[in-house]
């Protein structure tokens, strides 16, 4: 009886184990789904050349490694990456469509109200990636190797200064020179580009004068001497060009413009792989080589972010430029 009721007990114990076991391996699936098991496209909404289109390139090689599956940079540019935007928030809410995304989505959100999709409603954030300045690039030819200069010449030359903006008329680069043009009383020629790569072809070709533009998409030039950087637009220097003053040491004080990009899903992606993406995108950020190609860019690279950050940080951003915008009376349209 004994020996009955102990073989009794031992298969109960060995089929609560078993149930134990069933029930942990599918909470770990749960929590780490079989994902992804196709390629996946990262959806850029500028020209390739740029800053956005160099940080999304550069990590999705290293994703591509880490996950055994293609994973594509698609830049759909145009309408101030609106065009992206539209497409990221019709694809399926699966993982397999990112969007980048950041402060420049923020001011097309403001921008282009009347839109069905935005940055903002639309998506769900995945991870911040990296911090980056804005930088005032001119062409040597233009003669002028100082910020205060350069303001020097808009007032003597009013409107006949040709500035590219990689973002187009309203974007962040824009607003931003807007700002500067507010202080010191004068302005630009401003010419709208579908993103960094074309504006800075045409300022090396001797077509236009300069550009405002994400101070990673030009390190090389600037260093190089094939442009001279005028001014950075964060509160402190960029350790990528040290030598390049800030725009509020230079004349303009107060002046700071700061400016992230991350990535974003579109709404109602299970928080399974929007949690397994912010890993797998964090780990890859944290890799040596990683860091070191994107600092030499010009980004710094954030540590660690979590999706509700992303979320909070496009929140804050559209509250931020809104009131930016009602304050300075700048129009965009």
């Amino acid at each position: 009886m004994r020996k009955r009721n102990f073989i009794q007990s031992s298969v109960l114990t060995l089929a609560a184990a078993l149930s134990f076991t069933a029930i942990s391996s599918t909470t770990a699936l749960a929590a780490d789904p079989p994902f992804p098991t196709k390629s996946v496209r990262i959806l850029v909404g500028f020209a390739p050349g740029g800053s956005a289109d160099k940080l999304s390139r550069a990590l999705s090689q290293k994703l591509s490694e880490r996950w055994g599956q293609t994973v594509v940079v698609e830049n759909i540019s145009g309408a101030g990456g609106t065009l992206a935007v539209a497409a990221a928030a019709r694809a399926a809410p699966d993982g397999y469509t990112l969007l980048l995304s950041g402060t420049g989505n923020v001011l097309s959100a403001l921008h282009h109200k009347d839109l069905p999709h935005n940055t903002i409603k639309d998506f769900t954030g995945v991870v911040k990636a990296a911090i980056s300045p804005q930088l005032i690039a001119v062409s040597p030819k233009l003669g002028v190797k100082t910020f205060q200069e350069y303001v020097a010449l808009l007032k003597k030359r009013p409107g006949q200064v040709t500035i590219g903006l990689p973002d187009g008329i309203g974007g962040l680069q824009h607003l931003a020179h807007e700002i500067i043009s507010k202080q010191v009383g004068a302005s630009p020629n401003y010419i709208p580009y579908p993103g960094g790569g074309p504006a800075t072809l045409d300022v090396l070709g001797g077509h236009i004068d300069g550009q405002y533009i994400t101070l990673a998409a030009v390190t090389d030039h600037v260093r190089s001497g094939k442009l001279i950087g005028l001014g950075v637009s964060t509160a402190t220097r960029s350790p990528a060009l040290p030598d390049v003053p800030t725009i509020a040491e230079s004349g303009v004080p107060g002046y700071v413009v700061d400016t992230w990009q991350g990535f974003v899903a579109p709404k109602g992606t299970s928080k399974a792989v929007i949690d397994k993406l912010n890993r797998d995108i964090n780990s890859v950020l944290q890799q040596p080589e990683v860091r070191t190609q994107l600092e030499g860019f010009g980004f710094t690279v954030v540590s660690n972010s979590k999706p509700a950050e992303v979320d909070q940080a496009l929140r804050d951003e559209f509250d931020r430029y809104n009131k930016i915008l009602a304050e300075t009376g700048i129009k965009l349209k």
